[in-house]
């Protein structure tokens, strides 16, 4: 497997992965926008937008484009995220150019019609209402708010539903003509694909755009917060964030090793404790996440009124003797969770095409597996130890939500983990 990076005149970056045993493939244009990037009266135009590309071009019907993917029994789909939105498709191998020709014309042409707006604005409130009756969905945002509160980092992908209501035709021109330029795009494929075949296509298709100039973010700032919601739920939800390293922290390998070995599985110190032990939940998970310029480790779990305050309890000082009793089996244990979770996670031309998208993004070069792997191998007990340490004497965030009266304060938390 071979991986080739082509930097067309106007900035467009293509990376391509060529996997010669695979007779499919996936490829996408990864655009380096999303929610963090939308102005106060934007927040929610990036991924009404996403919907929006699917809705017809001048050469293509909304259906038409569905046809045109599934007809060759392909898949078709997008998604936005705080720092990018992608428009991708996985095929077989002889389907590439069909499937970067409709990729391109949604991302490129979109028609953007009143009455398309109006059924998709009806389905985007649909997806908003869906997430807010759904507790272990919405406990994430309102975790999130509290975590960047008044930023645009803050802010829900979705947007609130008065700004989902009010978008129009001209917003999303606008939108599009600041940030859809060449320059901020990245066209990566993976598996069976002729790499020659496809910079000749992309050239043809994105050669002719002009650049819009890099794009600056207001830089996210991690700040001790809480949300609470009182409401009549059979479970009480708890999800607590930990300021944690950024993507560029050469911390990040640490942070990773550390929240597997705390809430990474079954064999993890928080599921071993609380729900094992104690029973206090059914699940209990921690998460690591990184972006450019901050990261979080989101722990979260359900358990009931009356345990909520026990189980915060149990979780803080779990939290809080990691960083002095860590042991070597436990890091060992991690690190091979995380190596084994990216070398299986690989083993698809999709979650290659990703990756590489995603790295190029970040680093401008796409480093090679073995790189990585090196990373987490390299990680040791002090390292984790240390890590531990310093993200607790960082801001937390709490969000909790159903009978959460018992549930403990952020301050109590914070105070708890520091003393």
């Amino acid at each position: 497997m071979t991986v080739q990076i082509h930097t067309l005149a106007n900035g467009f970056r293509i990376v391509i992965e060529t996997m010669p045993a695979f007779k499919s493939a996936s490829i996408g244009i990864w655009v380096g926008v999303g929610g963090r990037h939308e102005a106060l009266a934007e927040n929610g135009v990036a991924h009404f937008l996403e919907h929006m590309a699917f809705k017809g071009t001048p050469r293509r019907s909304a259906l038409q484009i569905a046809e045109e993917i599934e007809d060759v029994g392909g898949y078709i789909n997008a998604y936005t995220s705080r720092e990018m939105t992608a428009y991708y498709a996985r095929c077989l191998s002889v389907d590439v150019p069909r499937a970067l020709d409709v990729i391109a014309d949604i991302v490129l042409n979109p028609v953007f019609s009143p009455e398309d707006i109006e059924t998709e604005r009806h389905v985007i409130l649909q997806e908003i209402g869906q997430s807010n009756d759904t507790p272990d969905d919405i406990i994430f945002d309102w975790l999130h708010e509290a975590s960047y509160p008044g930023q645009a980092f803050g802010r829900t992908i979705l947007g609130p539903e008065e700004r989902v209501a009010a978008f129009g035709r001209d917003d999303f021109l606008a939108f599009v003509a600041r940030h859809y330029g060449p320059d901020r795009m990245i066209l990566s494929a993976a598996g069976g694909v002729n790499a020659a075949e496809i910079i000749a296509q992309a050239e043809a298709l994105f050669g002719g755009l002009k650049p819009v100039g890099q794009l600056t973010a207001e830089k996210a700032q991690f700040t001790a917060g809480e949300r609470r919601e009182e409401k009549d739920l059979e479970q009480a939800h708890f999800a607590l964030n930990l300021e944690a390293p950024s993507y560029r922290d050469p911390g990040i390998w640490a942070s990773q090793v550390w929240t597997t070995a705390m809430g990474g599985g079954m064999s993890s110190r928080l599921f071993q404790k609380i729900r094992e032990e104690r029973g206090l939940c059914y699940s209990i998970h921690a998460q690591p996440a990184a972006y450019e310029d901050t990261g979080h480790v989101t722990i979260y779990a359900g358990t009931s009124s009356a345990e909520i305050g026990e189980l915060a309890e149990l979780t803080v000082a779990e939290l809080k003797r990691s960083a002095a009793d860590m042991s070597e089996a436990e890091v060992a244990r991690a690190r091979a969770q995380l190596t084994a979770g990216l070398v299986m996670g690989l083993e698809s031309a999709s979650s290659r095409a990703e990756r590489n998208a995603r790295l190029l993004a970040i680093w401008g070069r796409v480093p090679d597996l073995d790189e990585a792997v090196g990373k987490i191998e390299a990680v040791t007990l002090v390292d984790v130890r240390e890590q531990a340490a310093l993200i607790l004497t960082r801001p937390a965030a709490l969000a909790v939500y159903g009978p959460v009266s018992r549930a403990p304060s952020v301050a109590a938390i914070m105070a708890g983990m520091k003393a």
